[in-house]
């Protein structure tokens, strides 16, 4: 009897490096770096309700947020197993003011920066919803050797060489691409290591899953709810009414719609005319992926999300990505109620 078969995530690394022009060895052990990471901020979310690490700290981070003792953490770790690795000059987080250099003698002629968001969803952590961690890798563009600076991160996403998420939920999930389409990987604590199990994850064109914040709904355009009031009518021809899913957490709304096919809003409102999300953090890497699944990712108003050029680190930004057909939809609707003003 042939024993059962599996790939783990550092070998699927090394099979693929080749698929990516000018990348050795040191690309490939920086991600496995943060796979090393994804391991320890699981293991401390898993047993977060035991160790009383959950609930805030009393301080705000950058956003203006109330950080959580996990963030903090998380945080703490990806930027320690990142600066021990050597592979990476620069670290941005969401949860940081500024860029963080990493100044050990192993990363002076390292040639990527990282820009994470390391703990996503963080307001659900005391009430046990999925949360996640994201993560984007640059080539610097500042000279090798030099100090990193903010330019290294002020680069658009379509010079993205990597993107993922890690997912923190009934499992343990990774989900990256290179730009050669997308991968998930579930970790397997009986031998402590990341596993193929979602290979080549293709999005579908159009699904029956809309996740907005409805909450906000007086504050949206009004092409926005013109689309929800769409999406809540009863056709049988288009499959209708759909199905509303917001969780509140980016990560596992967009892994959710990512696999079984929908939109994810996060839109420009009255409030936030710029949105909510950052770019760097958040917009970026999901856009990523969610293209090289197949789907699309734009602002809502004619401009690819990858194609922004960000020009602060904190800098935010509306954003609908998903299905195909869906985001189209939707872009049509608030493109009329532009014409219309």
């Amino acid at each position: 009897m042939s024993g059962f078969q599996v790939t783990t995530l550092g070998q699927f690394i090394i099979e693929r490096q080749s698929e990516i022009p000018g990348v050795k060895g040191e690309f490939s052990r920086l991600l496995r770096d943060i796979g090393i990471a994804a391991k320890i901020i699981s293991r401390e979310v898993n047993k977060a309700g035991l160790a009383e690490i959950l609930g805030e700290t009393g301080n705000e981070n950058v956003q203006g947020e109330d950080v959580k003792k996990l963030d903090i953490i998380a945080n703490t770790l990806m930027i320690d197993c990142l600066s021990k690795g050597g592979e990476c000059c620069a670290v941005a987080s969401e949860e940081d003011e500024h860029i963080i250099p990493i100044t050990t003698p192993q990363a002076k002629d390292a040639k990527y920066v990282v820009m994470m968001d390391p703990l996503d969803g963080s307001s659900n952590i005391d009430v046990n919803v999925s949360i996640g961690t994201i993560f984007s890798i640059f080539e610097r563009v500042t000279p090798l050797g030099s100090t990193p600076t903010e330019a290294d991160f002020f680069q658009p996403g379509n010079k993205c060489l990597a993107a993922g998420y890690m997912i923190y939920g009934t499992s343990t999930m990774l989900v990256y691409t290179t730009g050669n389409g997308v991968n998930g990987f579930t970790l397997d604590p009986s031998i402590g290591e990341f596993c193929l199990s979602h290979p080549n994850i293709v999005t579908p064109k159009t699904g029956k899953i809309y996740s907005v914040n409805e909450g906000n709904k007086a504050d949206f355009p009004a092409g926005l709810n013109t689309y929800i009031d769409w999406c809540q009518q009863i056709d049988k021809d288009t499959n209708r009414p759909y199905s509303s899913r917001y969780i509140g957490s980016m990560v596992a709304d967009v892994h959710r719609n990512l696999l079984k096919g929908g939109i994810f809003i996060y839109p420009m409102t009255t409030k936030k005319p710029k949105g909510k999300l950052r770019l760097l953090y958040e917009c970026n890497p999901m856009a990523f992926i969610i293209e090289q699944a197949g789907g699309r990712a734009t602002n809502g108003y004619g401009k690819r999300i990858l194609d922004l050029v960000p020009t602060e680190l904190h800098e935010r930004s509306p954003i609908l990505m998903g299905s195909e057909e869906m985001v189209l939809q939707l872009e049509g609707m608030l493109e009329r109620e532009t014409q219309a003003q």
